[in-house]
């Protein structure tokens, strides 16, 4: 129980770093571990799916929306100094998405997910991270995913990380 204890908070301490330093991180500033890049989330309610990754480890952030016009997102990948976590984020850095999100999902190839969260504010302009209830998406082995018929339509921020298998000899 101690091993499951000290990697959520080993994962939780790589989040929030990462998290934090990718909200400075200069768009498409490419440093050895991590990446950031800006993408327009189009309406429209067609399929879109936008992809980035850091060597042998990919975020795919497939979605769906309706309303309104492009808004500009960020996704941040990002790899631990031992290569045993792969982080992904992808957000609208403005904070409250005006679009409806007729679906959602990330998918991280090359990990298995040990911590995920989907928001449908993040921290912008005095506002908190609204956590989407829980009930709205689902976790899964490499995949985040909306809930059909559970799922509020409103997607601001998700975060996903995940273990690498990566194991020194």
């Amino acid at each position: 129980m101690a091993t499951q204890n000290n990697f959520s908070a080993a994962t939780l301490s790589f989040l929030l770093i990462f998290v934090s330093n990718a909200a400075f991180v200069p768009v498409d500033a490419a440093a050895d571990g991590t990446k950031t890049v800006e993408f327009n989330v189009k309406p429209g309610g067609v399929v879109h799916t936008f992809t980035e990754g850091i060597r042998d480890y990919e975020c795919s952030f497939t979605y769906a929306s309706q309303g309104g016009t492009n808004e500009q997102w960020l996704m941040s990948v990002g790899l631990s100094d031992d290569d045993k976590l792969f982080s992904c984020s992808v957000w609208r850095p403005q904070g409250k998405s005006y679009l409806f999100f007729t679906q959602f999902k990330a998918e991280l190839k090359g990990t298995k997910i040990q911590y995920a969260n989907a928001y449908s504010q993040t921290a912008a302009a005095g506002q908190s991270d609204m956590p989407l209830k829980p009930e709205e998406f689902s976790v899964g082995d490499s995949t985040v995913t909306h809930r059909d018929g559970k799922f509020s339509a409103q997607l601001s921020k998700l975060t996903a990380i995940g273990r690498t298998g990566h194991d020194e000899l």
